[in-house]
């Protein structure tokens, strides 16, 4: 499987290994950036999931070039 046969979708959700070293460094270090690091990861993820969800086959343009 090359990478042209992955989905938009799956490729997005390789991002969420991007956890993992950002939990690590939350738990190593004091403080609270780690875990804010960790909730941005997230939250990006989240945004590009929703982005590249396919769209719905709607009647767009079923009545187009008529003016009225």
């Amino acid at each position: 499987m090359g990478v042209e046969e992955i989905s938009p979708r799956a490729a997005a959700a390789v991002g969420l290994l991007a956890l993992v070293p950002t939990l690590v460094f939350g738990v190593s270090y004091p403080g609270i950036a780690g875990y804010v690091a960790a909730v941005n990861v997230v939250l990006i993820f989240a945004a590009l999931y929703v982005a590249m969800a396919p769209i719905e086959d709607a009647d767009h343009g079923k009545n187009s070039g008529t003016a009225t």
